[in-house]
């Protein structure tokens, strides 16, 4: 008889158990565009592409003209000074790809090392927020199938603690 009275006191508890939880929504894709540091960091990242790009630029430019040289000289060139040529354009060739995948590595490796602080502090934020207002969760709406109307969009709430009009 106890045990049937602690089962109907457990079921009757569940839904106020259930009901006592405070769920909450953001879309962190769109916060995260609107931090001003994105912006920054497009501005830094703006500025190292650029300088690997004019790098770049100036290494085809170079290949292109001792290859137009070449062209121009292969007629009359000794077969010595052919391969010799020949074997400097691909190591130019080699140089230059080389210098692309490098600086792919790097232009990635400089962005994570930049939007890492700002993923941080998105996220400081987020929990922030969620232990102020007694949230028991906070899913990204990007990845939810349906958000109920009981569900609150705490987006504006992350925006003020980051400063985000």
């Amino acid at each position: 008889m106890n045990m049937k009275k602690i089962i109907i006191a457990i079921l009757l508890a569940l839904p106020m158990i259930a009901s006592a939880q405070k769920f909450g929504h953001i879309n962190t894709q769109e916060l995260f565009t609107q931090m001003p540091e994105v912006a920054q960091v497009k501005l830094k990242m703006d500025t190292i592409n650029a300088q690997y790009e004019s790098q770049l630029a100036s290494m085809q430019e170079e290949i292109q003209k001792k290859l137009q040289d070449y062209q121009a000289q292969e007629a009359t060139m000794a077969d010595a000074i052919k391969q010799i040529r020949q074997q400097e354009l691909q190591e130019m060739q080699q140089r230059i790809q080389l210098f692309y995948q490098t600086a792919e590595q790097d232009i990635q490796r400089k962005q994570q090392e930049l939007l890492t602080p700002v993923h941080e502090k998105m996220a400081k934020a987020i929990k922030a927020v969620g232990e102020r207002e007694g949230y028991t969760y906070i899913f990204d709406s990007q990845a939810m199938v349906h958000i109920g109307s009981d569900a609150a969009d705490v987006t504006p709430a992350v925006k003020k603690e980051l400063g985000i009009k």
